[in-house]
């Protein structure tokens, strides 16, 4: 066989192997988006864009949002009973609140999520933050974290689903 037949052979070959190794990189590098997912939790299996009824506080820091972290882990573990779930904050600026449930059959589904929602917003319209809006009784948990400065939220029973909401 003379060699220019080999090199026409030779290139598809180059060809699919780096097509090959291209489609290797895209998983990775849509992981990369989320460094958190498949550490803390399962990577997003539904996602939603929430637009707040707020604004950022004007004191709402780095340190105000781990404080509250901080805060609000302690009152879960003060309960006298392990907790459901846990929450902290991750991301350079602490602009990412994470929600884990912490055993099987708890927040596995959507609607559970909201159920979860729907109770941290009861207790975000007790804080003095929420009684200085206008209209507290309007505002929901995510107003609150947008109040905070959070920019997203990610929601997963730490098996295999995780909901994230960005937040505008």
């Amino acid at each position: 066989m003379p060699p220019s037949a080999i090199r026409p052979s030779v290139r598809r070959l180059t060809v699919l192997l780096a097509a090959l190794w291209c489609a290797a990189l895209v998983p990775g590098v849509a992981r990369a988006a989320d460094l958190h997912a498949g550490y803390y939790y399962p990577a997003p299996t539904s996602s939603e864009v929430y637009v707040a009824r707020v604004a950022v506080a004007s004191d709402a820091t780095k340190r105000s949002r781990a404080a509250f972290a901080v805060g609000f882990e302690q009152q879960q573990l003060g309960r006298g009973f392990a907790p459901d779930y846990h929450l902290f904050v991750k991301g350079d600026d602490f602009e990412k609140m994470i929600i884990v449930a912490t055993g099987p059959d708890r927040y596995d589904t959507l609607f559970r999520m909201r159920a979860l929602l729907a109770a941290l917003t009861s207790q975000a319209r007790s804080t003095p933050l929420f009684q200085q809006a206008d209209m507290p009784h309007e505002l929901t948990f995510l107003d609150f974290c947008k109040l905070m400065g959070f920019q997203q939220l990610s929601l997963s029973d730490g098996d295999s689903l995780t909901h994230q909401i960005l937040l505008r």
